[in-house]
């Protein structure tokens, strides 16, 4: 089985992260990067560390990938577009491989298709949905979290929804909670995408720690919602997101208050049967740590209780996991591969 890979918007960090994980994939086979801005330059211009996977292979612009597939009948489309405008791309892309006859399934890294009606996208991003009409035919959710495939498409969650809900899922699941829940997240500077700006210059980062919107992310109801899905519960979310000194990964910190007794042991052997068949999800008593899964699709689980708080750590690399990484996973499931496929290599330690 070969399926033809493309990328939209590949010339990020997200965009970066699938060419890298296509490449050690079994089943894809990389079409096309697309670039609109670096159209005809060389992959490895934009990402030396891939030059060995693609050699002299090239940005091709939005309008000509269509003809790089050959005789390919189906089609993996990532699209690591910008948000406000991946679904417009994906759209016209969609239109494209329906005129060539292709199966087709898209997974988006960005927030277009992660929620349930256009108006919502709207409050939350202050625009116009760019392809209303194609909402019905996503879904969106962290992929431990849904064992079905409601619809032909899938939507990823962002990254710190993505640490947010591993963490929160199975306790709200529970029904301990007991109130709010109250999280704080670090995030690496690779979050705030490639193109230089005051949260990523290195001098304003370096040896620096800062909250910025606090309990006013937009995240918020992002998270909000899919936990709702989830778990069929309603908790308010108190979310303070942070600026961290360094590139690569997010730290999950989430607290709340438990209405019945329970212990430590208990709460932790109530996730590991929750994610007993996640392969990427561990669960422990030590406190997670950034370097044990930088560079890789883990998330690692630290589950506490003192008195009646629960307090749960979570890590995940915000790139991999956190979206080109759980895109594969999703990837993987809609053309009924193991899920794990391309994700299993290991990580590099000390980085």
């Amino acid at each position: 089985m070969s399926i033809a890979a493309v990328v939209l918007g590949s010339t990020g960090y997200v965009g970066g992260e699938l060419l890298r994980l296509i490449d050690g994939h079994p089943e894809l086979q990389l079409a096309a990067a697309v670039s609109a801005s670096r159209s005809g330059d060389p992959i490895a211009d934009a990402f030396p560390h891939l030059a060995t996977a693609y050699g002299e292979s090239r940005f091709v612009a939005p309008g000509e990938w269509i003809g790089r597939l050959d005789r390919a009948t189906d089609l993996a489309l990532f699209s690591a577009a910008p948000h406000a405008a991946s679904a417009a791309i994906v759209r016209d892309s969609l239109e494209a491989a329906d005129r060539r006859d292709l199966t087709v399934h898209v997974v988006d890294s960005s927030a277009d298709f992660r929620y349930r009606d256009a108006k919502q996208f709207a409050a939350v991003y202050g625009c116009a949905h760019p392809a209303p009409a194609l909402i019905d035919s996503f879904f969106c959710a962290v992929p431990e979290h849904e064992k079905e495939l409601p619809a032909a498409h899938a939507g990823h969650p962002g990254c710190f929804a993505t640490a947010a809900l591993l963490a929160a899922v199975p306790l709200v699941a529970s029904g301990l909670v007991a109130s709010d829940l109250f999280i704080s997240g670090i995030t690496g500077s690779t979050g705030a995408g490639r193109s230089p700006q005051a949260g990523t210059h290195h001098p304003e980062r370096h040896s620096n720690l800062y909250s910025y919107k606090p309990l006013a992310h937009r995240h918020v109801p992002e998270i909000s919602g899919l936990l709702a899905r989830a778990t069929k519960n309603d908790v308010v979310i108190n979310f303070v997101p942070h600026s961290g000194p360094y590139a690569r990964g997010i730290y999950i910190t989430l607290q709340a208050k438990l209405h019945s007794d329970v212990s430590p042991d208990s709460l932790r052997e109530s996730y590991r049967a929750y994610y007993q068949d996640s392969v990427f999800v561990r669960v422990g008593s030590a406190a997670p740590r950034l370097k044990d899964v930088v560079a890789g699709n883990f998330c690692h689980l630290g589950v506490h209780v003192a008195a009646d708080t629960a307090v749960i750590m979570c890590a995940i690399d915000n790139l991999v996991k956190g979206a080109a990484g759980g895109a594969m996973q999703w990837m993987n499931r809609l053309w009924s591969l193991p899920e794990s496929s391309g994700l299993l290599a290991a990580s590099p330690a000390w980085t």
